[in-house]
């Protein structure tokens, strides 16, 4: 990568050749941490965010202690001077390519911003509209799917109801039907991964601002991408060991397969053909089929690509067992910028939570529970249901609190979580605990 340095043992650029630059740019540059001064905002590091207690949506540096971490943990980070304050241009390294690209990124998604959609209805009331909604699509996707197995054509108007619920529910509060989705988890890893990125497809389409009918293509694109499947041979999907090359062949052929059947269904849009048709390509060109790159890759491909990868390390699958949704979080944090697009990650991430709704978690005292939402301003600080005392007993109830509005517990501690957990930790049953 060509390189311009503006360091002091290096050649200076003039401040007027530098504010040409900015422009094309977004005003982001590279700095050294000698340089940082308080009043610049950070808006990326030079190491993962979810390595540190730093907001992965950048900030402000307002205290002497947020400085001195920096200079400690980081050897230079990017700062946007059209938030904050200017860098002196003798810590400056400008990586022209870099900043290109992820001004594009950001530009583009803020292009698909159409609406700002607020919350109409508080959790408890949601959940209820949400569990309706969600079995009615659970059962339309079921039928689908039966259908196709059976050679059957694909029937839209069985997944018309539930879609249309779903989106209703997300539209208005998105954590009951993510909070049900992890809790309502069954055996059946087809059924379930295509529930399972439907719904994260039409949440994550909300918080990025799109209207509801792309959020209907998004969510029937997640529900319908794997549909080809139902053509592979049995002994292929049912595989505990590695597949072969040619059974691997085999199973890239299923993207194929669901082309021709939705080609082939009436009222599926030509939109939700090309997001299928792309979802299992990556962003550094090593996917397939067609081994496309970048923004050669529809957005709706590299959406659904994200959120397939996303619920399927959420998932026990015959060859894999179920990561925490904190561990498959830190897995795409460490794929951004190759086979995934950095900027799609990171809101992914501010979508979903660092910790994100259903999963466990260890507070600093040691109590244990079940995250119910997360706010995107306070990612390592969500609400979290109380299941286990402090000696993981149960507690006689359960209880929810905000971390982000209690800071410290009942003995005046400073009060955290600790540590996400697996599925199933302690014990504990999520299906068994809220669906009695």
């Amino acid at each position: 990568m060509a390189r311009t340095h503006v360091y002091a043992k290096g050649p200076l650029l003039p401040w007027a050749d530098l504010g040409m630059v900015m422009d094309k740019m977004r005003q982001v540059f590279k700095v050294s941490v000698q340089g940082i001064e308080l009043g610049m905002f950070v808006s990326r590091l030079d190491r993962p965010w979810l390595e540190t207690s730093f907001p992965l949506e950048g900030f402000e540096i307002k205290t002497e202690e947020e400085l001195q971490k920096l200079q400690r943990i980081c050897s230079h980070v990017y700062v946007d001077i059209a938030s904050g304050r200017s860098p002196d241009p003798r810590f400056v390294e400008l990586e022209e390519t870099a900043l290109v690209e992820g001004a594009r990124g950001h530009d583009e998604l803020a292009e698909l911003r159409k609406t700002d959609w607020s919350i109409q209805n508080d959790f408890n009331s949601e959940l209820v509209h949400a569990d309706a909604a969600h079995d009615t699509l659970e059962r339309g996707i079921e039928e689908v799917m039966q259908d196709l197995k059976g050679g059957r054509e694909l029937d839209l108007q069985k997944l018309h109801d539930g879609v249309e619920a779903m989106i209703g529910s997300i539209t208005r509060n998105p954590s009951a039907f993510v909070w049900l989705k992890e809790i309502k988890r069954k055996d059946n890893y087809t059924y379930q991964h295509a529930l399972g990125c439907s719904i994260w497809a039409a949440t994550f389409g909300r918080h990025l601002g799109l209207e509801i009918e792309e959020l209907r293509e998004l969510a029937l694109g997640g529900l319908l991408f794997d549909v080809g499947k139902t053509r592979l041979p049995a002994e292929i999907l049912a595989k505990k060991a590695s597949l072969d090359a040619r059974e691997t062949q085999q199973m890239r052929g299923h993207v194929e397969q669901s082309l021709e059947i939705l080609e082939n269904t009436p009222g599926v849009s030509r939109k939700i053909i090309d997001m299928v048709a792309t979802h299992h390509e990556r962003y550094n060109g090593t996917g397939y089929p067609r081994g496309l790159s970048g923004s050669d890759i529809p957005i709706e491909g590299r959406i659904l690509g994200l959120i397939d990868s996303y619920d399927a390390l959420t998932n026990n699958r015959l060859y894999a067992d179920a990561l925490s949704p904190h561990q498959a979080v830190t897995e795409l944090y460490k794929c951004r910028g190759t086979l995934f697009q950095s900027e799609l990650v990171e809101q992914f991430i501010l979508t979903c939570g660092i910790y994100p709704t259903g999963s466990l978690v260890e507070l600093s005292n040691g109590q244990v529970g079940v995250v119910t939402a997360v706010h995107s301003l306070k990612r390592l600080r969500p609400s979290v249901m109380l299941l286990l005392d402090e000696d993981k007993l149960p507690l006689p109830q359960f209880r929810t609190i905000d971390l982000g509005e209690m800071k410290e517990d009942a003995h005046g501690r400073p009060l955290s979580i600790k540590c996400g957990l697996p599925l199933g930790a302690y014990g504990i049953d999520p299906v068994e605990l809220f669906l009695d």
